[in-house]
Parts: structure tokens; sequence; C-alpha cells
């Protein structure tokens, strides 16, 4: 089998168990010079799987897109299912927003998002996984949050922060079941979006950046009544750009998500979209989280910042406590 015949297995195998992919489907995908060999993946399998499909290529000259081009809503109408598999990058994070925003609203549309997927993880690791053990170990995370109240996360990196997540209920990418009809590309995380205004602490991120990759020293983010207020790292041209990243708004800079992975194919690439699914990681966002339950950040952007080896402690409105997650391992 050579490598495109691989990359169509991955895609078809995540389409079924993921999207629920059915012959009636009609799917949009959407991808760009960069990585129309693995948008052409998706097609051909949802094609040869007995579905309608069609490509949509990003209009290269007007990139970086800041917004979303009209034949490209157009190309969406009708649709069951859209795939977005391009080039991630940190200007376009408000237009895949945008995107991600006017696509949920249509509710009927499953979405598969995948900004900066690589070859590599449509042939290796994260796209090949037993999908049913990983919506398994999804929900007996989630169900060891229900009830909760506060958590307090720690990692050895010096992350210490407190977020309060009451009837901010998590909910996972490995597969879609209900609204709003969304998942990564690659899949295998759970999430939730806390209240943005009651976070305190700092969170150590030593791992990776969303749009930037690999930090090369630690990047301390201080954080009071749920906003960022200070970010310090030895590496000041780090900081530098941060500081840009979550300056393009208002609430850039409010707590917008805590998320734990649980991909056990997941590499630590540099690449977000991959790194935020490895097993022993979590991750928080600052920014939009209007697709979370009960979200209210309103920003045009959302930037995640990841941590190895975490440790979560859940306070319950019962008032009792437990150890859900320790330096990465799940307690269940």
């Amino acid at each position: 089998m050579n490598e495109f015949e691989m990359m169509k297995t991955s895609a078809k195998n995540y389409m079924i168990h993921v999207m629920n992919l059915k012959k009636e489907d009609i799917v949009l995908v959407v991808s760009d010079e960069y990585t129309k060999n693995i948008g052409n993946a998706f097609h051909d399998a949802a094609i040869d799987y007995g579905c309608t499909a069609q490509i949509y290529l990003l209009p290269e000259k007007l990139r970086p897109l800041l917004e979303i081009p009209a034949e490209m809503s157009e190309f969406a109408k009708g649709k069951s299912i859209i795939i977005n598999v391009f080039k991630g990058s940190g200007e376009e994070t408000p237009f895949r927003a945008k995107w991600i925003k006017e696509m949920v609203a249509t509710k009927s549309i499953r979405i598969g998002h995948g900004p900066s997927i690589t070859k590599s993880m449509m042939l290796e690791g994260p796209m090949n996984v037993d999908y049913e053990k990983m919506v398994l170990a999804a929900d007996k995370m989630i169900k060891s949050f229900d009830n909760a109240k506060i958590v307090h996360v720690t990692a050895p990196g010096g992350s210490d922060i407190v977020l309060d997540i009451e009837e901010r209920a998590f909910s996972t990418d490995a597969k879609i079941i209900k609204e709003p009809y969304f998942a990564n590309l690659p899949c295998g995380e759970i999430w939730c979006g806390p209240i943005e205004s009651r976070a305190d602490g700092i969170i150590v991120c030593d791992g990776s950046i969303g749009d930037i990759g690999k930090v090369k020293k630690p990047l301390k983010i201080y954080v009071k009544n749920g906003k960022i207020i200070n970010l310090e790292s030895k590496d000041q041209k780090l900081v530098e750009e941060v500081e840009i990243l979550t300056s393009l708004d208002e609430e850039a800079r409010i707590i917008g998500e805590l998320g734990i992975g649980l991909n056990p194919g997941a590499k630590l690439s540099g690449i977000l979209l991959e790194d935020e699914k490895a097993l022993g990681t979590a991750h928080i966002a600052f920014g939009n989280n209007e697709n979370m339950k009960g979200g209210q950040n309103r920003s045009k952007t959302h930037r995640d910042f990841l941590f190895y080896k975490p440790t979560i402690n859940v306070t319950y409105k019962d008032g009792s406590t437990k150890t859900v997650v320790k330096y990465g391992e799940f307690c269940f």
C-alpha cells in the first residue's frame, strides 16, 4: 500500500469512527496547496465510501486570510460534513475562529478541524489508534468531573492554578455525538471552558504553544481573576511574541479552556494540533470559548499553552475531593 492509500485509510477510519460518516453524507474538504494531498485523501476516501464530496482550496493570493472568502461559505451550503485540512498560522487564527463559528451555527454540519495537519500525523500515531478504546477513556474522564466545582492543577514544571468549572461540563472530540458537532483532526482530548473570571495562579508552559511550537525556555503565565497579568521567560523574544498574540482584543488574555490529552498515538511534535492530544499533558488556553458549554469569551483568537505531567485535584459541589489525574496518569 503506498502512502496515499495509507492516508486514505486513516481518513476513512477517522470519518467513520469520529464523524459518524454515512453514505448519504455530502462532504466538503477545505484544503490548500500545502496540504492538497491530505485533502485529496479525505475527498477520495469519502467518494470510495459512497458519499458525495467536493474540495475547496483556500486562495493563496489572499493569505493570510482574515475574513471568510464569500465563495467558501457558498461551497459549504448543503454539506453535512466539513473537513478542514490546511496549513495553520497564528495570523489566520481569527479567520479560523470565524469559520468554525459560522459552521457551528449551522448545527446540522459535523466539522473535523485540522489546521497544521501533516502527512506524518496521517501515516503514524494519532490518526492510527483504537478509537473505541479512546472514547471509553474520554467517557470515564468526563464522568470523573461530574458535579465538579473547583479544579487545582499543578505540574512538575511549576504550574499551580485554581479554576472554577462549576456548571462548565467537559466535552470530547473523540467522537461526534451531539451539538456542537465539532472534532479536532487528529482528535483525542477532553476540555471545558472554565468560568472566565475565576482562575488564579501560574501556568508554566514547558511544552508548546499554539501556532508557535515547542518552547525553548519555559513561559510563566501569571493569572488573576481569569486574566493574564504578566508573562515571564528567559526567552524574551517568546514573551514579546505571546504579548502580541494575546493582545488582539480585550478578551484574548481571558481564560478560555482547560484541556487534557488522551490520544495514545500522539507525539510532542511541536504542532499543538497533535501535542494537545498527547497522553500525559494538559493545556490551558486564553481567548474564545463560545463553542464550549457555558463559554462566554468572545475573543477573535484562542491560544493554547501546554505543559507536561499534570496533577488535577477536584473539589465537588458536596465538598468532597478527588485526584483524577496524577503526574499525567488517569486515576480510574
